[in-house]
């Protein structure tokens, strides 16, 4: 319990005083806003400067390699914590967990890009997460606003990536073999019976890659098969403007302001195989009514 609630410290949006560069870098959802308000509180995806002064340039730098060594000191710190809970596989996930709302929201205020999360009300519930995949800073929000008790879903090569692939695994997150359709079955079925086994909760990419533009990708249907099989309602949450902030083969992050929205749960209780096709489909139509124009999927 108490990891719980120092997890849920980590993940709070009342940690602007703390870490936040700026009190107006990060507007957090308020229940008693109106729609119009809201919409005018929005985060414009062009209201910054797409500079690429060598100034700019620089700054982007030292911010990279600052985040490389932030993170691989946070990375050794809890490999050596891992090690020691060998013999605890799940008190491994939570504490895989808490390194995720240590070491992404560090790394999201070195990047210094304004963030607006809305429907966080969605964010601490017993799901399946699934998210679009356009940047590696989704991949540090990812690891910062996900639940504590919750594992991820990755190829299995993910070992091969230096200390957070051996991370990943000490943490007790899944592996899938992508190259192997039976066997990707096959571990897709295990991971929904540990998800179901030990009460966790899921994140994945439902696109099983990430976007070159930003543009939304087809969905793979593993997420569908993962909900069919544990019964968990499934929580989309839609990532705008991380395409932006750090392209495909750059290394200059741009301020863009970034946009991190959870959707309502969907129910998969009544879901049946034969729609699976059909669920897919609602799901990626979803995201494209809710993600701007320049990342939606082209007709």
């Amino acid at each position: 319990m108490e990891n719980s609630r120092f997890g849920a410290f980590l993940r709070s949006r009342r940690m602007d005083s703390f870490l936040s560069t700026s009190s107006e870098k990060r507007v957090v959802d308020n229940p008693n806003v109106s729609i119009k308000d809201e919409s005018e509180r929005r985060p414009k995806m062009d209201a910054f400067v797409d500079d690429d002064g060598w100034v700019p340039v620089i700054i982007s730098w030292i911010r990279i390699v600052t985040c490389f060594v932030s993170m691989m000191l946070t990375t050794l710190i809890w490999a050596l914590i891992m090690l020691v809970l060998i013999p605890w596989p799940y008190e491994r996930i939570r504490q895989g967990n808490i390194y995720g709302h240590v070491t992404g929201r560090m790394l999201m205020w070195i990047l210094g890009n304004p963030i607006k999360i809305e429907g966080a009300e969605y964010s601490n519930k017993r799901a399946i997460y699934i998210s679009n995949h356009a940047s590696p800073i989704d991949i540090f929000l990812i690891m910062w606003l996900t639940p504590t008790g919750t594992v991820g879903i990755a190829k299995k090569e993910i070992i091969w990536y230096p200390l957070f692939g051996q991370l990943y695994v000490l943490a007790n997150h899944l592996r899938i073999d992508r190259s192997n359709p039976m066997a990707a079955i096959e571990s897709t079925k295990k991971a929904a019976q540990a998800v179901v086994k030990n009460n966790l909760s899921l994140i994945i990419f439902p696109e099983g890659t990430r976007s070159k533009n930003g543009r939304l990708l087809p969905f793979k249907k593993g997420f569908v098969h993962l909900a069919l099989q544990s019964g968990l309602p499934i929580v989309p949450v839609v990532l705008t403007g991380t395409h932006l902030a750090w392209r495909k083969g750059s290394l200059h992050v741009r301020p863009a302001p970034l946009t991190v929205k959870y959707l309502p749960p969907i129910s998969t209780e009544n879901w049946t195989l034969s729609k699976i096709d059909n669920y897919v489909n609602m799901l990626h139509n979803m995201y494209a009514e809710n993600l701007p124009k320049s990342q939606r999927p082209l007709p």
